[in-house]
């Protein structure tokens, strides 16, 4: 469930990159660092 709305929530990150070409990159800089952020928890999380 998790997954499915992570995935649906990128797919409109890149539609509105792509089609509406927003001006702001911080905003998108911001997002993929989320991701990054919540992928090494998740990953750091299995581990223990």
């Amino acid at each position: 469930m998790l997954y499915t709305i992570a995935a649906i929530l990128f797919l409109l990150w890149l539609l509105g990159l792509v089609v509406f070409k927003v001006g702001s990159a911080i905003i998108h800089l911001l997002l993929v660092i989320a991701l990054i952020v919540g992928l090494v928890q998740l990953f750091r999380g299995r581990r223990m």
